[in-house]
């Protein structure tokens, strides 16, 4: 199945041409060069990851981000815009952004990032089975996650970093392994976007006992039953 991608910039000719290039990659393409329009668009048809510039004439793309998860829509975003400080690309994962492309950049490199994303986020290939922890299971082929038979609702990227937790059982997984595996970025020890998705997941997938996300001080985190 082709995975549909909307284009969101106020420069038409530049979502034209991502989305131009996107199409000759295989990927069916939409384009919106506004807020409301983008808004519009996801109405219409939910994309399976959305191109997505910040600085825009009405809606900037953090905000859009923000209400698609406030709502309910759980859209793998990419940002792709010419704010390149490291308070912005903090700012846009932890709104629920799953990667950060600046400008300048080349086509090759967001058509690069967008499999990368999709990849992620299993609209392409992956898995179709089952990753489980004690009471805790993961269904790859739904994105379902519940423990103890109760389901729980989580974000894109709290998917992720669970997922990857599960698929490391009882190791102990360095921040920089986290961050690389789970967002593709280096902060440069700037771990601040991880620990606050750790306490998101540690919220929800450890509101009963036992807890089984532990910190590994000075070195990151596990997925482990404790030791009585």
């Amino acid at each position: 199945m082709t995975a549909k991608i909307l284009v969101v910039d106020d420069e038409p000719g530049l979502a034209d041409l991502i989305a131009t290039a996107l199409k000759y990659a295989g990927f069916d393409t939409r384009v919106a060069n506004n807020g409301y329009g983008a808004l519009a668009e996801v109405e219409k048809e939910r994309p399976d990851l959305v191109i997505l510039d910040v600085m825009l004439p009405d809606v900037d793309g953090f905000e859009l981000t923000r209400r698609w998860g406030a709502g309910g829509k759980r859209i793998p975003v990419l940002f792709l815009t010419a704010r390149d400080s490291t308070e912005d690309k903090v700012r846009g994962l932890t709104v629920g952004g799953d990667d950060y492309v600046t400008k300048p950049f080349s086509l090759e490199e967001v058509i690069a990032r967008v499999g990368a994303v999709l990849r992620r986020s299993g609209h392409l290939g992956g898995g179709n089975g089952r990753l489980t922890f004690g009471d805790l299971e993961l269904d790859e082929e739904t994105h379902e996650v519940r423990r103890g038979g109760t389901l729980i609702d989580l974000t894109i990227t709290e998917y992720r970093l669970l997922h990857y937790f599960l698929s490391n059982p009882r190791k102990v997984l360095t921040r920089s392994q986290i961050l690389d595996h789970v967002w593709d970025y280096d902060f440069g020890g700037d771990g601040g976007i991880l620990e606050t998705y750790i306490s998101y997941l540690r919220k929800k997938v450890d509101s009963v006992e036992p807890k089984i996300i532990h910190t590994v001080r000075g070195v990151g985190y596990v997925l482990r039953v404790p030791v009585s």
